[in-house]
């Protein structure tokens, strides 16, 4: 079916913004908003905007004049009779959705197809009340439209399979990808970005490092755009503890998406963020003001020597290639000599346990998190036990200036953290892949859809799936299991889809052969 004329419900942020990429993919748009002159008011403000972005080169003058000709306003619903698709963009109540959709069966054809831009509602709860379930689907942009250019297509239990193709195929003339997902809660990119924050605040919440430190690890050592609680501030708590909430309760309370107490609380205390002038951040004129924290300037002292231990070979090589460029010395004994800085290279362990693993005296053992570039940024974690001199040790050799970054004058970062179990990127994007794969197995969607998904949606450095080829599913497999055994917590549980492929050697993006 091609799609010819478009109907919009709702002409907020995200009718508006779907009226415009279909306007501008030469499709003729119908705009209605429930408040009389809303949708003029908001043609208009569009129409400004596109001017000046003409000044600025992004558009000709003749595109604009040809996307503008494309829309039209209508004040009555029944003024879509003729359109093929409607896609409702209001507000996000089930009941009034419902109505919605039976309003317009009354007015459309049998054969137009109605979507929904929900991005938390039930699909086939919306279509429920509808006399041609079959014709309903969920098609879930993402805010700003022209600029986010992935849209879920979401298939209700009744859906017909060539609605979706007709929705895939509209998308790609809108010059947006298309994704097909199940009708589940949070659908693809919803779903897959509970991990970052919600292990990101548990996390703060066992004090293993402030939200300071952790968003800097996660950015500098990591590789993400923001910090997941520069993030939840500029989102605002008030959005995105609610979603927190839904999808953990939508899934009756599966350990993954377990949300935390403290943003319950943040909210209730009105602290929700950028829009209030304060949430984890203070904000001045919307300009976020970094706290007063203590320098890390203690006297550094260069160790001795140092042993080195570590749970894969590649890593062993790189931190001893590291020293060697830096002119360290190296500790080659079987076991250490009783001065030197014992620096351990460990997934998924605190340094208490990887210490008596190694049968090292734990007083001199500093833990380094091989999953980081740590000439970019080093995350280092002490134990409990561990002599202040070879933590001072420690932060001397990786704050040092590399041969990698000496000609741009700057010196490695160093975060020192607590003891925790799998330090805090090994803990954040171990759940971050495992919630992935997790999805896969439950074909949410496939591995190649869930990967587009995210990186566009949330724009996170690499897909999840991609992400875990990338670090090696075995690695990822080895954190989640001594978090397991370490917490008890069966948020840490092994997907299957990860289990699987890890002992086998194989892609994550493998999938199960049919019969």
């Amino acid at each position: 079916m091609t799609i010819n004329t478009i109907a919009i419900i709702g002409a907020g942020t995200m009718g508006l913004g779907i009226a415009q990429i279909a306007a501008q993919a030469g499709i003729k748009v119908l705009l209605f908003d429930a408040k009389l002159g809303e949708a003029e008011r908001k043609l208009q403000s569009l129409a400004k905007t596109l001017k000046v972005l003409a000044e600025k080169g992004k558009f000709t003058q003749e595109s604009i004049n040809s996307t503008l000709s494309n829309l039209l306003v209508v004040n009555e619903l029944s003024q879509i009779s003729k359109a093929e698709l409607v896609i409702e963009a209001i507000i996000e109540d089930l009941s009034i959705k419902q109505q919605l959709f039976a309003n317009l069966e009354a007015i459309v054809s049998p054969e137009a197809i109605l979507a929904t831009n929900t991005s938390s509602l039930s699909v086939t709860a919306i279509a429920s009340k509808c006399q041609y379930p079959q014709r309903v689907a969920g098609y879930h942009f993402f805010n700003p439209v022209p600029l986010m250019k992935v849209v879920e297509v979401i298939s209700g239990l009744s859906t017909k399979p060539s609605v979706i193709d007709t929705l895939i195929n509209l998308a790609k003339r809108m010059g947006h990808l298309g994704v097909t997902a199940k009708d589940t809660p949070g659908f693809i990119v919803n779903h897959a970005g509970r991990a970052y924050g919600t292990e990101a605040l548990k996390i703060l919440g066992e004090n293993i490092a402030d939200f300071m430190q952790i968003d800097t690890i996660l950015t500098q050592g990591v590789g993400f755009r923001m910090g997941p609680f520069e993030l939840m501030d500029l989102t605002g708590l008030d959005v995105s503890h609610p979603v927190m909430e839904s999808i953990y309760n939508q899934y009756y309370q599966e350990p993954r998406y377990r949300p935390h107490p403290l943003t319950r609380q943040m909210l209730n205390g009105n602290k929700l963020g950028r829009k209030v002038g304060e949430g984890f951040y203070r904000y001045e004129e919307g300009r976020k003001v970094l706290p007063y924290t203590p320098s890390l300037d203690e006297p550094k002292r260069d160790p001795t020597s140092v042993w080195v231990g570590a749970d894969i070979d590649e890593d062993k090589e790189r931190i001893i290639n590291y020293l060697i460029e830096n002119n360290i010395p190296i500790d080659k004994s079987s076991h250490p000599n009783s001065d030197s800085l014992v620096l351990l290279a460990i997934y998924g362990e605190d340094t208490t346990d990887a210490a008596l693993r190694y049968e090292v005296n734990a007083r001199q053992v500093v833990a380094i998190d091989p999953l980081l570039d740590f000439q970019k940024h080093c995350n280092l974690m002490p134990s409990i036990v561990t002599d202040k001199e070879f933590t001072q040790q420690a932060l001397s050799v990786f704050s040092k200036e590399t041969s990698n970054n000496r000609d741009k004058d700057i010196s490695t970062s160093v975060t020192i953290i607590s003891e925790s179990p799998g330090f805090v990127a090994q803990r954040v994007l171990s759940m971050i892949i495992n919630l992935a794969c997790d999805m896969a197995a439950q074909h949410i969607a496939t591995p190649k859809d869930i990967d587009n998904a995210v990186k566009i949606g949330l724009g996170y450095p690499y897909g999840p799936i991609e992400w875990g080829d990338k670090l090696g599913p075995q690695r990822i497999l080895l954190i989640l299991e001594r978090l397991l055994v370490s917490t008890g917590d069966p948020r840490y549980r092994p997907s299957s889809w990860l289990y699987r492929r890890a002992k086998h050697g194989i892609s994550l993006f493998t999938q199960q052969r049919t019969f």
